[in-house]
């Protein structure tokens, strides 16, 4: 059902087509980011995204707007540290009409001057936002600090100094140079047509070129900050606690997802139970995992009281002694295991979700994967294979704690991070 056509200049295009899908979902995804940026330019991938939206030779804004809207559809975009994503979702019917207008955006967007001073200003606007959403800006803390020194540690939407830098010219250049055919993926699932998005795509796509070679000078380090303290009138204290885990296609992959999802994956998982069940210290806690090339954390969240957060930071590290320590139960390693394959499965009802899932693995596996090696390689994880891994990434020189809210007279330490 997965099918790919790579043109002549490396532009990978790759369907799947489902018959029961009413949608599609159509992405022109570039597999560089943030971390592809200088650094002076910080925030310039996340910029031209905006301004693919601002208008082209054919269409204004206002005319881009209008016609996704008269397909009932979603034209929308995002950027990370390695990749940025414009995508679109209508009907089935609608799919030529689609790819028409993304692909216009995509190739063909003028960046006038005026619609560019308009958009710093929203910009600017975006990251005083970011900055007011105590959880959202906690959590893009952590990633900075964890990865301090590399430009994965820069913030995806850069700072007010480095927007308010940037010139058209650097815009510009920067969008002919990121913007390789090698490193484009145009990804389309559910009720699609691969030989008709093909014969519409290849004549717009085969002519582009880029001579820009990437160098990243960004291998994994730990960061030299273990406690950063962020002092800030709050109601909560909010909590991330983190530790050095793997990179997007490691081998232990499966096994880190399911010890993420028994740490703290749901309502069932050991911190939900520990610190919101039975003490009742946390409406919010839980684990996720950060995952980029080359690198990656484990990170634990939890918004608290003031006076709870020393005992909800012990009870994080006293978990993860105890997974380091004890192999898990085999019925808690099952019921995590059926968990996270029902998750994935339920994922690909979505035609989002599969055009996600088929860009990725060409990011990131330079494959497409079936779903049932994804299942199978769930299923022979073993309680052994948990503990190794936890032994591996829940050691103390991996640990990075941010804490941000009243914490002047918490007396938070690194000595008190003891895994």
């Amino acid at each position: 059902m997965i099918t790919t056509t790579t043109l002549v200049n490396g532009v990978r295009i790759v369907t799947q087509h489902v018959d029961r899908m009413h949608t599609v979902t159509l992405g022109i995804w570039v597999a560089n980011g943030t971390r592809h940026e200088d650094p002076h330019e910080n925030g310039v991938a996340h910029f031209i995204e905006h301004m693919l939206f601002k208008g082209t030779e054919r269409r204004s804004a206002h005319q881009i707007s209008r016609e996704i809207d008269s397909m009932g559809g979603i034209l929308n975009a995002f950027t990370s540290h390695e990749y940025v994503c414009y995508y679109a979702k209508v009907l089935a019917k609608f799919m030529p009409r689609a790819a028409d207008l993304l692909t216009d955006i995509f190739l063909n967007s003028t960046f006038p001057l005026d619609e560019i001073e308009r958009e710093r200003k929203v910009v600017l606007q975006e990251i005083k936002m970011r900055d007011d959403s105590p959880e959202e800006y906690i959590h893009d803390t952590f990633h900075q600090n964890f990865w301090r020194g590399q430009m994965l540690g820069m913030p995806v939407l850069g700072s007010e100094q480095t927007v308010s830098d940037l010139s058209r010219d650097s815009i510009l250049k920067h969008k002919d140079s990121r913007y390789r055919p090698s490193d484009i993926i145009i990804a389309a699932a559910g009720n699609v047509c691969h030989d008709e998005l093909v014969t519409i795509l290849k004549p717009l796509f085969s002519g582009i070129s880029s001579p820009w070679n990437p160098h990243i000078n960004d291998a994994f380090a730990v960061a030299d900050t273990k406690l950063n303290l962020i002092e800030r009138e709050m109601e909560q204290t909010l909590v991330c606690l983190g530790t050095r885990s793997f990179h997007y296609d490691h081998q232990d992959r499966y096994a880190l997802f399911l010890l993420t999802t028994i740490l703290g994956g749901g309502m069932s998982s050991r911190l939900f139970q520990e610190v919101r069940e039975k003490k009742g210290l946390a409406y919010s806690v839980y684990s996720y995992i950060v995952s980029h090339a080359d690198s990656g954390a484990l990170v634990v969240y939890a918004g608290t009281e003031k006076a709870h957060c020393r005992e909800v930071l012990d009870i994080a590290q006293r978990e993860m002694v105890r997974l380091v320590a004890e192999e898990v139960p085999q019925d808690e390693l099952d019921a995590a295991r059926e968990q996270l394959k029902g998750k994935t499965l339920m994922s690909l009802e979505s035609s989002d979700n599969l055009m996600t899932r088929l860009a990725k693995n060409e990011i990131y596996h330079q494959k497409q994967q079936p779903i049932e090696d994804v299942i199978a390689n769930y299923d022979v994880v073993s309680s052994a294979d948990i503990q190794r891994v936890s032994q591996e990434i829940f050691r103390r020189e991996f640990l990075h704690l941010e804490v941000m809210g009243p914490v002047a007279d918490l007396g938070l330490n690194v000595e008190m991070l003891s895994v």
